[in-house]
């Protein structure tokens, strides 16, 4: 979508959207996530969201990535993708 990128990043410098997220002390949940999809492939920063989604409990999520209609977060419950990379 054009334009996606720079709303989202309007958002979150204006403190509508906020990232609470430390990489370090999620190494080992985002490593099993990685393990788990592999086949998919899901990629590292995929593997975060779905990390952090698990930590914010909540399924929404924000996201162009068609991967996410496969993934789960609290291990078996789907996502609500908030934007239809359809249209």
């Amino acid at each position: 979508m054009p334009g996606a990128s720079d709303a989202v990043i309007e958002n979150v410098d204006r403190g509508v959207f906020q990232i609470p997220f430390q990489l370090q002390a999620s190494v080992p949940p985002v490593r099993t996530l990685l393990r788990k999809y592999r086949d998919l492939p899901a990629h590292f920063a995929g593997a975060c969201l779905i990390h952090l989604a698990d930590q914010s409990n909540t399924g929404d999520i924000l996201t162009l990535d068609r991967d996410f209609a496969s993934y789960r977060w609290r291990k078996n419950r789907p996502f609500r993708l908030l934007l239809n990379s359809d249209t």
